[in-house]
């Protein structure tokens, strides 16, 4: 709803003036929304953050005496949260706009009603001043033209309703007919900035996942996307999303549950510790994960660092990780450098560092040795230790 003084006439001409100066902010970030509900269509485009709106607003309406105020109110019989917008002129004339912003419920997750402001001041703001800070979803021009694909395509494309170009129905050489194998697939990859932007936005939706239950929503969601990143990027999200899945707890009686269907199985447990051929033990422990984590980087200091579980240290096992004893900090980058190379005992060898012996110090930070064995393990290394006869 719109606002405004009895008298508009000085504000008015100052904007017109501020108008003529203004340019739309850069689209740098991107943005995925589906088009009907949750089995819809997803449809990626670029925006502008709020930040850069206020940066190019402020320093443009500044010259011409006018301010810009947002403030929320919380409207009792609606049960919503509104933001006010307001263009305040020095004369005292003033315009301004109501935009609502959420249900007073979700105050109680401020995160959620965070992004919901966010996302109404940008609006709000934007159009008050009359600029565009994100694409037209009629005809999204993310993909970056494709030698390949034109050539195929040729000048017999067709343009669809929504404005977009088509790949025609069937091809010239192939009797009439298109094999789904030779079709050319919309997905292209994204360029190098907005792979960049996508990633960062996806690595900050990662860092909000809270259940198992959320994690396995936003894969399904977010799998499109994800394929659409150059592959370092890809990679670096699809460790995010392990590693942020290593900390998620297990859900509520989720460990009750296996008890009782062992139970019912009666399916006897084996110690395949104690076995003619031994299987190594491979230990779970989020404490001691949680623990790595905060230590700096084994070889360049720097912090936060990544888990990194020692390949070396276990002979391989289809889909499992070596046990949690055998983990060690890395920062993103040599933890990305070590995953990157072939042969990871020479990639060690050539930083000079042991990372047996750095896991098995951090194991006993968090894991100490019973008093006992640590005085018995001291006594045998000191009978044992040479003389100087």
């Amino acid at each position: 709803m719109q606002r405004s003084s009895e008298g508009i006439g000085t504000i008015a001409a100052a904007l017109a003036k501020a108008q003529a100066q203004l340019v739309n902010p850069e689209k740098s970030l991107v943005a995925i929304v589906r088009s009907d509900g949750r089995r819809g269509a997803e449809q990626t485009f670029r925006y502008a953050p709020l930040s850069s709106g206020l940066d190019i607003v402020r320093k443009t309406l500044s010259q011409h005496e006018i301010a810009t105020v947002q403030t929320t109110s919380i409207d009792e019989a609606t049960g919503i949260v509104r933001l006010s917008t307001v263009l305040a002129h020095a004369s005292g004339e003033w315009i301004a706009s109501d935009w609502p912003v959420c249900p007073i419920t979700e105050t109680e997750r401020p995160q959620r009603m965070g992004a919901a402001l966010t996302y109404a001041r940008r609006y709000s703001l934007f159009t008050l001043v009359g600029i565009a800070g994100e694409d037209d979803l009629d005809a999204p021009d993310l993909m970056e033209p494709n030698p390949e694909i034109e050539k195929l395509t040729g000048n017999s494309k067709s343009v669809s309703n929504d404005g977009r170009q088509t790949a025609p129905d069937r091809l010239p050489g192939r009797g009439g007919r298109a094999n789904k194998s030779d079709s050319v697939s919309p997905q292209s990859k994204l360029s190098t900035a907005l792979s960049a932007s996508l990633r960062v936005e996806l690595l900050r939706q990662i860092d909000g996942l809270s259940s198992a239950d959320e994690a396995a929503l936003w894969a399904q969601r977010r799998l499109v996307a994800k394929n659409q990143l150059s592959a370092a990027d890809a990679q670096e999200v699809e460790e995010a999303f392990a590693t942020k899945l290593a900390f998620i707890p297990a859900e509520p009686g989720e460990a009750t549950l296996k008890k009782s269907l062992a139970e019912k199985t009666g399916t006897p447990q084996i110690n395949k510790s104690v076995l003619g051929f031994p299987e190594p033990r491979r230990i779970r422990d989020r404490d001691h994960i949680r623990h790595v984590m905060k230590q700096s980087c084994l070889i360049c200091g720097r912090r936060p660092s990544d888990p990194h579980h020692l390949r070396l240290a276990q002979s391989r096992a289809l889909g499992r990780k070596v046990s949690d004893e055998f983990t060690v900090p890395l920062c993103r980058t040599h933890h990305r450098e070590i995953h990157h190379c072939g042969d990871e005992s020479s990639w060690w060898r050539n930083t000079g560092v042991d990372p047996l012996a750095a896991a098995r110090a951090l194991w006993l930070e968090t894991h100490p040795l019973p008093t006992a064995i640590a005085i018995t393990g001291n006594n045998e290394a000191t009978a044992n230790a040479p003389t100087n006869d």
